[in-house]
């Protein structure tokens, strides 16, 4: 039997394995978004870092699914919420013209980043305390 803390730490794997599975295949089904976040001093095409985080959303996605597989998910999980804050701040200015409730989303999205990178990091650290 597993105890609640356990179960809580599954719940929030799968939870955030939902929310990367989601935002993957977003990613290639409505990529025009999330090219408007890359910022311009990345090199390269905007389309091909929206698809290269897609690929990566869906392959944290599937490692925080499997319990054998977590504790990498969650260390990955946490490093691509690390990796596309810059997108997050891009947003920020991109929406910097946009009526308030709309400006007031794209600065939401940074504490729920950060929020959502401790969570990946908690799963990490309580699959390795399990191992």
């Amino acid at each position: 039997m597993m105890s609640k803390e356990q179960t809580s730490s599954n719940r929030t794997a799968y939870t955030l394995a939902g929310v990367n599975a989601v935002a993957g295949v977003m990613h290639f089904v409505k990529p025009e978004p999330f090219d408007g976040l890359i910022p311009r001093w990345l090199p390269g095409k905007p389309r091909t870092w929206t698809h290269a985080s897609g690929v990566v959303e869906l392959a944290t996605a599937a490692l925080m699914a499997v319990p054998r597989t977590r504790r990498l998910g969650g260390l990955l999980t946490a490093g691509l919420y690390a990796a596309v804050w810059p997108g997050n701040m891009q947003m920020v200015a991109n929406w910097r013209d946009k009526p308030w409730p709309l400006q007031t989303l794209a600065w939401a999205r940074l504490p729920l980043q950060v929020w959502l990178l401790k969570q990946a990091w908690s799963v990490a650290k309580d699959d390795r305390q399990r191992s």
